[in-house]
């Protein structure tokens, strides 16, 4: 590739070649072409630079790392090599739909920031279920810190962002790199250091343009972070969050860790955090007290159950947009669940963070 490319896309990966294939035909396959794809090998993987070299396709770039860092330190560096004006990043066991990128920079060319960091929905495939996550946008003028952590239900989705829907100025991106050895929050984490600056705004595109694969059976470093790192990290990202949003990650992310351990002065601990330097709410009580009385098996299944029930217990026809499985969600008033739940190819319905300006498809709690 000779030009300059629109868009960087930065996989990172490890030993996962079947997996990284499809993440990468998936990128290659957007409508728009005037990308260039960066694949991250974080460590020795022989057996993934094959699987790559055959793809065939000037637009992809492989970058070896000698000795492995972790995903937060493979991204930073696909950032580094990104020749884009705008890097966006794909884990290596999820796929985008084909509009994905061009979605994003019509939502980009929108925004008011100088900065703007684009995400979107996406379909959240579990073995069990299907929904779309998340599931509300925001409203205007809502903190970002709260839009992501404070839940109205007992389940978590009504703001969310993961790391295969973001978009953003690869200028701002080589300002606010990922922190590395950040095992689980990386992109909560990220975000919320990113939308403090003064020209950064968080841009949410209605579509579903990421398909999150949520495979149980298949181990997950983001899954076995010990609580007590991440407590940690809650306490040195305190000036970051409101204190709603404070009190929900405790009790609720920080929580659902802490509750293995079955531990009372452990429970203790995480409730007085919240109470001393937050404002829970009745939610965020029952959520805490149902994360430590219900095993975590029973929960996803009742939340799985639940979720795929509200949105008509269907997956998408063979060709058609994840969106179109979405009917409603019947724990939010309709007005909730936007009209730019729709085919991707459609205009985009844009909403942004923290902005006192109208939000497409916001409603009323």
């Amino acid at each position: 590739m000779t030009r300059t490319p629109d868009v960087s896309v930065v996989i990172p990966t490890c030993d996962r070649p079947d997996l990284v294939v499809r993440a990468v035909q998936s990128a290659l396959a957007q409508t728009i072409d005037t990308i260039e794809v960066i694949v991250v090998i974080d460590g020795g993987d022989e057996a993934t630079r094959a699987a790559l070299a055959a793809l065939r396709d000037d637009r992809l770039r492989v970058v070896p790392l000698p000795e492995r860092g972790g995903a937060p330190n493979a991204r930073n560096v696909g950032v580094r090599e990104a020749r884009a004006p705008w890097t966006a990043f794909l884990d290596d066991d999820d796929e985008w739909l084909p509009e994905k990128l061009a979605v994003q920079l019509a939502a980009a060319r929108s925004a008011r920031a100088p900065l703007p960091v684009v995400a979107s929905r996406l379909l959240n495939r579990t073995p069990r279920a299907e929904f779309v996550l998340p599931r509300r946008l925001p409203e205007p003028g809502e903190p970002v810190s709260e839009y992501l952590t404070v839940r109205r239900g007992l389940f978590h989705g009504d703001g969310f962002i993961q790391t295969s829907t973001i978009m953003a100025p690869t200028e701002l991106l080589r300002r606010v790199p990922f922190t590395v050895g950040l095992r689980r929050q990386q992109e909560l984490d990220w975000t919320l250091r990113a939308v403090s600056h003064p020209d950064v705004e968080l841009v949410m595109a209605a579509e579903p343009l990421v398909v999150w694969h949520q495979d149980e059976d298949r181990p997950r470093i983001s899954l076995q972070s010990p609580w007590e790192a991440q407590f940690e990290w809650l306490r040195t990202s305190r000036p970051l969050l409101t204190p709603r949003a404070y009190a929900a990650l405790a009790m609720s992310v920080i929580g659902s860790m802490a509750a293995t351990t079955r531990s009372f002065r452990v429970f203790r601990t995480l409730l007085a955090e919240a109470r001393r330097h937050g404002r829970p709410s009745l939610i965020d009580y029952v959520t805490y007290l149902q994360i430590w009385l219900i095993p975590p098996d029973l929960r996803h299944r009742l939340r799985d159950r639940l979720l795929d029930r509200r949105h008509g217990g269907q997956p998408p026809a063979p060709g058609a947009s994840p969106a179109d499985a979405v009917v409603a969600d019947a724990g939010q008033p309709s007005d909730v669940v936007p009209p730019g739940l729709r085919a991707a190819h459609a205009e985009p319905t844009p909403a942004t963070l923290g902005k006192p300006k109208p939000v497409a498809g916001g409603g009323r709690p």
